[in-house]
């Protein structure tokens, strides 16, 4: 992957191109707090930790919306239930 998609695909997951920011402050050592290798080791799970979970949200949501693309595009959206006072139906998908 070149520089320019990887810059282009982060500036879609801010999440994550915050968390990679916070990584490598770590690495660098910015705030000046990692003297110890432990700690070092300890904050740098935490940043991939945060980073995983973070990246596990973005797929989800992207999933999602693939999903109620799909059914919208697909017309497999149904109707159901009582009218609403408008005298619509409700949609389910």
């Amino acid at each position: 992957m070149s520089d320019e998609e990887m810059l282009r695909r982060l500036g879609t997951h801010p999440e994550i191109r915050n968390r990679i920011a916070s990584l490598l402050s770590a690495v660098d050592d910015t705030a000046g707090d990692l003297k110890l290798a432990d700690d070092a080791e300890l904050r740098l799970t935490q940043e991939l930790q945060r980073m995983g979970s973070e990246a596990m949200q973005a797929w989800a949501s992207t999933q999602v919306n693939a999903c109620e693309q799909d059914v919208r595009h697909s017309g497999r959206a149904h109707r159901e239930g009582k009218k609403n006072s408008a005298g619509t139906p409700h949609l389910a998908t």
